[in-house]
């Protein structure tokens, strides 16, 4: 029997080839339609990677987004691809870890169940009622993938965190050179820029520099996690400004490399210092342009927060006319400025709204009832962190696995509290921060060095310290 169905998988490529060949001949127009093709195109890659799935399909997944959402040609076929690609992709996850049989869970995957189910009770009190259903499908989609698919990534660990670092450097080199060289608005906004270069690049970068195993590979990364800095500046974005500097000072602060903050803090005066006598007029410009584009974001007969303001009483108003089940899920009552997902592919001012906050926008979407299990998500979240600090102050070891999923889930937090986008699900930043949160649930330390197990009657116990260093 097994001999017989090597045969018959054996027999497939060629079964494949000989139906096109036929196809293309009796039908020569679908060969000619860039829909069609596009659409064949898609379906291999999507059964290559899901025959492959550990390895190959969360970079597959996160291409399928992250081309959906920025400025590259050809990325309309990738709107409805990327569906496509995240269903296959939890229910081939969820079938893969039942016969794999995953570790146990933990309290943070029976929170984002409730979490769905919650969007699905806003979503039949919803003016919208199909369309935030499709919006809590999305979701269910990928804490489904989340809770299953992602967590294989875990087989290959050090792979894994390499591939992420190298994807970083990569997304570091080619926005400076559409933005500075082209001219050419790669991520849609400078919203997007921010979010990314702040929220995952500069801070895993940092990380990534401190646990290199070569000079080489260490000043590479350094370089790159400035240049993310660079760019974050660049975008005059003030939330991935603070999601940044969090971050890596949580990090810097928690292996007690203060030593490196200092030097930071220097380097930084000296810059300062060399401008002001080289160039005293670009200081002048330099520090107008922080006061009036960064700090006020040209709002400053409103104060720092004038530029939120508006969408803040905007969300807060809606909040008190739809108190208990909200607005529906991923569906908003008024307004036309969006960030995330709904800047490029809403196309109706009731879903894309600017909330100004991811937690005004959830509060809104799903009301004070709906919004308790979110609110216990994140805690869960915000414990975890804590637990990887700590671990960091007793210990001192940089190459945790959990260490710079911890420095993301902090950036991306801050972020989200000037943002609305913690929740949008077709946004990447959306579908990489909550795959990321749900592999930090199974990396997390334990609070003591030594775990205790049992085994046939009898207590081991055992170090729990895998420290890796990616290469």
């Amino acid at each position: 029997m097994d001999k017989a169905l090597r045969m018959v998988v054996a027999a497939l490529p060629v079964i494949l080839v000989v139906a096109l060949i036929i196809l293309a001949r009796s039908m020569p127009g679908y060969f000619t339609n860039q829909q069609y093709l596009g659409g064949l195109i898609l379906l291999q890659a999507l059964a290559v990677c899901l025959w492959l799935y550990d390895r190959w399909f969360f970079p597959f997944l996160m291409v399928a987004f992250f081309w959906a959402g920025m400025g590259l040609p050809m990325a309309d076929p990738w709107n409805l691809g990327r569906w496509i690609v995240l269903g296959a992709g939890a229910v081939v996850g969820f079938v893969r870890a039942a016969r794999m049989g995953l570790p146990r869970y933990h309290p943070f995957h029976v929170a984002a169940l409730f979490c769905v189910a919650s969007a699905v009770v806003s979503a039949m009190a919803s003016v919208l009622p199909q369309f935030s259903l499709m919006k809590a499908f999305s979701l269910f989609l990928l804490f489904l993938y989340g809770a299953f698919g992602a967590r294989l990534v875990l087989r290959e660990p050090d792979r894994f965190f390499r591939g992420l670092l190298l994807a970083c450097e990569i997304s570091v080199y080619l926005s400076a050179f559409s933005y500075m060289v082209l001219g050419h608005e790669v991520w849609g906004n400078a919203n997007s820029l921010g979010a990314v270069e702040g929220v995952l690049a500069a801070p895993l970068l940092l990380w990534g520099a401190l646990v290199a195993p070569t000079k080489n590979l260490r000043v590479r990364r350094s370089a790159a996690s400035l240049g993310a800095l660079y760019l974050v500046y660049f975008s005059v974005t003030r939330a991935a400004m603070l999601a940044a500097g969090l971050s890596m000072l949580a990090l810097l602060l928690g292996l007690r490399r203060h030593k490196l903050i200092l030097q930071g803090v220097v380097g930084a005066a000296c810059v300062l210092a060399i401008t002001a006598i080289a160039a005293p007029h670009r200081l002048d410009d330099l520090q107008n342009s922080i006061v009036t584009g960064v700090i006020y974001k040209g709002h400053q007969a409103q104060g720092l927060f004038g530029s939120r303001l508006t969408p803040w009483q905007e969300t807060v108003k809606v909040i008190q006319e739809n108190p208990y089940f909200g607005s529906g899920f991923g569906t908003s009552i008024s307004g036309d400025k969006p960030f995330g997902e709904a800047g490029m592919f809403s196309s109706t001012s009731l879903t894309n709204r600017e909330h100004g906050s991811s937690y005004l926008a959830i509060t809104e979407w799903v009301g004070l009832v709906g919004i308790l299990p979110f609110t216990v998500l994140i805690f869960i979240v915000l414990q975890a962190i804590v637990r990887v600090y700590l671990y960091m102050r007793r210990t001192g070891n940089a190459s945790h696995y959990s260490i710079p999923l911890m420095m993301v889930m902090i950036a991306g937090l801050a972020h989200a509290f000037f943002e609305d986008w913690l929740f949008a699900v077709g946004y990447y930043l959306t579908v990489l921060f909550w795959v990321l949160a749900f592999v930090l649930m199974d990396v997390i330390p334990e609070s003591s060095p030594y775990h205790t197990t049992l085994v046939h009657g009898m207590r081991f116990r055992y170090a729990t310290d895998p420290a890796v260093t990616p290469r």
